[in-house]
């Protein structure tokens, strides 16, 4: 027989989207921080344009890993917090020092490249468990997101 957590989810299943929840994570903490080093280090003639969005993306994100842990804590679980651990289990690996806006983008859209499916994998264990809380996060972030890989591939031209 299972137990249910202080939600009414079955802790068992709670616990292997905790853990995927933990996986997000370590990916948006890299994100996040490879973000800062992109507004940090831009230089060129779209500095101004993109040392503002680097920071609305990079001020998004810090959002987005609060979310999540809060996420975590609330299905009972305990949420990764040192970036050794984030470095080991992340598919995002940190960037060097990076001042081509070109470049920086490029790793904004490989970063979504990697976060998105994890988010749509989170969604379906949601889903598969009832979980409203995480999939309404996941639907969320999902959608915002979607935009913003288009407005950054039109960046490219791509």
């Amino acid at each position: 027989m299972s137990t249910l957590n202080a939600i009414g989810l079955d802790t068992d299943k709670s616990a292997a989207l905790a853990q995927k929840l933990n996986e997000l994570l370590a990916n948006y903490s890299i994100f996040y921080q490879n973000t800062r080093g992109y507004h940090w280090n831009i230089k060129g003639e779209k500095f101004f344009e993109l040392h503002v969005k680097f920071e609305e993306l990079y001020n998004d994100l810090l959002l987005k890993i609060d979310e999540v842990a809060e996420r975590i804590l609330t299905l009972g679980y305990t949420p990764n917090h040192n970036y050794s651990e984030y470095a080991r289990q992340s598919q995002i690996l940190e960037s060097a020092k990076v001042s081509n806006g070109t470049t920086a983008v490029e790793g904004i859209l490989n970063s979504f490249k990697v976060i998105m499916p994890l988010q749509r994998e989170i969604l379906a264990i949601a889903g598969e468990i009832n979980d409203e809380g995480t999939s309404a996060l996941m639907s969320d972030y999902i959608r915002s997101q979607e935009k913003m890989v288009w407005m950054y591939s039109a960046f490219l031209n791509n």
